[in-house]
């Protein structure tokens, strides 16, 4: 009996030893590879023994960064709003980036996790580093920063061939962008992310770089939050020439053609409305090419279109 129970204990202890075994082999260094390390955007050092081989994402633009430099197939978890391109959708998930389910992160036994810095809560994100897991922190605050994105991706998953090849494709666009619209007249502008509660962004976000380098100038430049609330009275008072909104999808959103209801605001009074679909201008990655050129186009036929003379507000 007593050695009955003995097998029993060692059988039941045989998958626990075959998972430690699964760890650290998969710890060891492949033939061949270097040490790789990045300076995250919270400019904290990550260092990883080598190339990372297995990925967690906590953000959309942080999986189709992946995507971008040829590492999609080294993402194993990902959040759950990660959906570009189609073949994200079939990564696992791991909860949504304000609300991640650290057990199943740990479960995935990634090698690399990249957080995204005011998107996921950073007392989850600390728990993750003192569980001892490697965390590279994204947070492009400008276009250049997505380009220094890919190439730092790159190195920390061994692709940093394919990261500085959509670096400079990314960076050619967006000189060919300046060249043709950041000294062009300046266009005033209200960003609206949302309606309820109404919300833009402020200079430091990378929605508002954008609109500097089609020659647009935001109204809530000044403001201190990233993506503070405002209200009607204050865009009123701002007087914004153009008016662009994202709603929830590439669908033009009801809330943006709500502003006629204030003809005083220019961009009510002279019909600068414009819709940005918001995967193409709210995600820090490459597509935000085609949303800066959708921008620029707009804040162009602001310029071109003849003045409407605004009417008393309502």
């Amino acid at each position: 009996m007593d050695f009955l129970s003995s097998g029993k204990r060692e059988a039941d202890c045989f998958p626990v030893f075959l998972r430690w075994v699964a760890l650290a082999v998969a710890s060891l260094p492949i033939a061949g590879f270097a040490q790789v390390q990045a300076v995250d955007d919270a400019n904290q050092l990550v260092v990883l023994a080598q190339p990372s081989r297995r990925i967690v994402s906590l953000a959309p633009h942080v999986t189709e960064l992946l995507f971008a430099i040829g590492a999609g197939a080294q993402v194993v978890g990902a959040d759950e709003y990660s959906d570009y391109p189609l073949t994200a959708i079939t990564i696992p998930r791991i909860g949504r980036a304000g609300a991640l389910d650290l057990e199943r992160i740990v479960a995935l036994r990634p090698d690399l996790v990249i957080g995204w810095g005011s998107g996921n809560s950073t007392a989850q994100v600390e728990h993750l580093r003192r569980l001892g897991l490697k965390v590279f922190v994204s947070e492009p605050r400008r276009m250049e920063d997505v380009a220094s994105s890919l190439r730092r991706l790159g190195q920390l998953s061994g692709q940093s061939r394919q990261g500085e090849a959509a670096a400079v494709h990314f960076e050619s666009g967006i000189a060919q962008l300046r060249q043709r619209y950041a000294a062009r007249p300046a266009v005033t502008v209200f960003y609206e992310i949302w309606d309820r509660p109404l919300m833009t962004v402020n200079g430091q976000h990378i929605i508002s770089d954008v609109l500097s380098l089609c020659g647009g100038e935001n109204v809530f430049a000044n403001l201190a939050q990233l993506a503070p609330t405002v209200d009607v009275e204050a865009v009123i008072k701002a007087q914004p020439q153009a008016i662009l909104g994202s709603g929830s999808d590439a669908t033009r959103p009801r809330w943006l053609d709500d502003w006629r209801r204030w003809p005083a605001i220019p961009a009510a009074g002279n019909d600068n409305l414009f819709n940005i679909p918001p995967d193409l201008i709210q995600r820090h990655t490459p597509r935000l090419l085609e949303g800066a050129t959708l921008v620029c186009k707009a804040l162009e036929a602001a310029r071109s279109k003849p003045k409407i003379p605004t009417q008393a507000g309502r």
